[in-house]
């Protein structure tokens, strides 16, 4: 899917990258960058810092960060009257649904089970902002 597509009208649409493992960030980001502008962050205070300065169109986050868990990152963001209509979507070790309802509880969008493909996470991300734009 195009950048068009996901509801551009030429310009790259913006995914805030919040994952504290290096790797895992390095490998989601370098293929996002296929469809999407990337913008990548350690932690939750990080994130946060970031987008005073920032306005993703989608936040992807893990939700187990140092400093800050990316639960507490998505319900500041749902707390945030500039940030609360960002899609987010969250990265999740663990199975089960008791972190998936916390997850949702705390306002995602939507909740991705890791080890994620990034096929898979590229997809959640046009699927997010093309309902998104749709409501």
């Amino acid at each position: 899917m195009t950048a068009d597509a996901a509801g551009g009208a030429g310009a790259l649409r913006t995914v805030l990258l919040v994952e504290d493992h290096v790797d895992s960030r390095a490998m989601y980001a370098e293929f996002l960058r296929l469809e999407f502008d990337v913008v990548e962050a350690g932690d939750g205070v990080a994130a946060l810092e970031l987008m005073e300065h920032t306005r993703p169109d989608v936040i992807v986050t893990d939700l187990a960060l140092p400093r800050m868990d990316g639960f507490e990152l998505i319900e500041r963001i749902r707390r945030d009257d500039r940030l609360r209509h960002v899609p987010v979507i969250a990265l999740s070790g663990y199975s089960g649904s008791e972190h998936e309802g916390r997850a949702l509880q705390a306002g995602s969008d939507q909740v991705l089970l890791k080890p994620c493909l990034p096929e898979t996470l590229a997809r959640a991300v046009a699927s997010v902002m093309i309902r998104r734009k749709d409501s």
